[in-house]
């Protein structure tokens, strides 16, 4: 029986499926296609670039074993990375030499950037039938610094994008993420350090979309079998700002994509901007891989705004739009509207529409009535502070024994009862939650939650512990 490229490629598959993953062979190796075998070199076909280099740096040392134990010690594997066009022709072939063997010859073409190869690039921005690869960022350039606001809830976030954009790619903060609950200023921020990064430079590819649109896109790529110029595509941006990031959670297709182009991304000093709800110690149906790599840079918390921040945002916003209010009626939307920023711009603008429609004088007493209507159409706030004093009241002992040590029953299970509550009607991380009930770290507060909701099934008073302090914070 003649050896062929086909049978040398058959068995050397046949040795790399026994030593990995089911998922990674059949990713990684089912599409490659053996195409020729002359003398002791085996050339296989890729279908991309970024697929040629994700082999060479994952899986060099394998293929070498592999081909070395059909081939011999001499043995040499050249990949053919297919172009493909519009109407689905082969563009042409272009032939690169792994690593391992690069000593023997250097192709000319193999630090040819992917743009001078691929003219016909596809641009998920750009109307088809449009030939232009311009990428428009998407960003909105009325979120800036200037009017994000700093204070002692979102110092770290702010400070460390302010590095990001002075430093795209060069700083520790890569990825960069920033969590925190709605109306706390992600999308702002995230807007702002792109809008900062291309006045700063002017050269770079900044692109801002929300996970929700980026799973879309990825969805119609599949559909028109384009997923290479997704993933091209995306390979070209320097600055990439994906907003919402929880929203990929049990989208097993767009984690895997996504998790191939921040690697890309990552590995060539380009930056990564991610805004989510949560930490990533809190996503849910997330690949452990991608959230390893959430984890590489730094996620910054965004909190709710202290008292004096939040009349800095009100000051702000009235000089912004040119209106005057006196500083009595500025306190008092500051004071009662704890929530979130945009929940108190919202009442301010509330206030000012209709000072101005009415013709009214905007009074204390005007204000008392906007604010009245505006808070009872949203949800109370319920901190941590005040979901650890209605239990400790409601078990008759003080915070400070509920944060203790102490490993006494009717304590823990106390406070096991803060922690679920704090992770059922706030918005903060669990090592946010942990940190506040008695200085715990996210697990325990998790194995609280766990606790009680076991509890609840079997424990017929613990039970009705939950309903009467659930009736508390409702």
């Amino acid at each position: 029986m003649s050896v062929t490229a086909h049978s040398v490629w058959k068995n050397c598959l046949s040795f790399i499926e026994d030593n990995i993953q089911p998922q990674a062979f059949k990713t990684w190796f089912l599409p490659i296609k053996p195409v020729r075998l002359a003398e002791n070199s085996l050339s296989i076909q890729v279908p991309s670039k970024f697929f040629y280099e994700w082999l060479e740096e994952h899986y060099v040392k394998l293929l070498k074993v592999a081909l070395t134990k059909e081939l011999g010690k001499n043995a040499k594997l050249i990949y053919i990375i297919k172009m493909e066009q519009r109407d689905g022709s082969d563009e042409g072939m272009t032939e690169k030499i792994p690593s391992a063997n690069r000593s023997a010859l250097v192709p000319q073409e193999l630090d040819v950037p992917i743009t001078a190869k691929d003219p016909e690039l596809k641009n998920p921005f750009v109307i088809p039938g449009i030939r232009n690869i311009k990428i428009d960022s998407q960003l909105n350039t009325n979120y800036s610094f200037e009017n994000f606001l700093e204070g002692d809830s979102n110092r770290l976030a702010r400070s460390a994008g302010i590095a990001v954009a002075n430093k795209p790619g060069g700083t520790s903060f890569n990825p960069l993420l920033v969590y925190g609950g709605v109306g706390l200023g992600k999308t702002h921020l995230a807007h702002a350090i792109g809008v900062e990064i291309k006045e700063k430079y002017p050269d770079k590819t900044v692109l801002y979309i929300s996970a929700e649109k980026f799973t879309q896109q990825y969805i119609e790529s599949v559909k028109k079998n384009t997923r290479n110029d997704f993933i091209h595509f995306y390979q070209l941006i320097d600055v990439l700002i994906i907003d919402d990031v929880q929203f990929l959670s049990g989208k097993s297709g767009t984690q895997d994509v996504f998790f191939h182009i921040f690697n890309h991304l990552h590995q060539n000093g380009k930056q990564v901007i991610l805004t989510s709800d949560k930490a990533p110690v809190d996503m849910q149906d997330f690949e452990q891989r991608l959230l390893s790599r959430f984890k590489w840079g730094l996620s910054a918390e965004l909190q709710t705004p202290d008292y004096e921040t939040r009349v800095s945002i009100l000051k702000n916003k009235l000089y912004r739009d040119g209106v005057e209010m006196p500083d009595d009626i500025i306190d008092y939307v500051a004071r009662q509207i704890k929530t979130n920023i945009r929940e108190l711009e919202g009442a301010i603008i509330s206030l000012i529409a209709q000072s101005s429609f009415n013709k009214r004088e905007i009074t204390l007493e005007l204000a008392q009535g906007i604010v009245e209507k505006f808070v009872k159409n949203t949800k109370r706030e319920v901190s941590i502070d005040y979901i650890q004093k209605i239990v400790s009241d409601y078990f008759d002992m003080d915070v400070a024994t509920l944060q203790s040590k102490t490993r006494k029953r009717h304590i823990v299970q106390a406070r096991q009862l803060a922690m679920f509550f704090a992770k059922k009607y706030t918005k903060a991380s669990l090592a946010s939650i942990g940190s506040q009930i008695g200085k715990r770290d996210h697990a325990t507060v998790l194995h609280a939650c766990k606790t009680v909701d076991n509890l609840a099934e079997t424990d017929k008073q613990f039970r009705k512990y939950i309903e009467d302090l659930n009736k508390k914070f409702t």
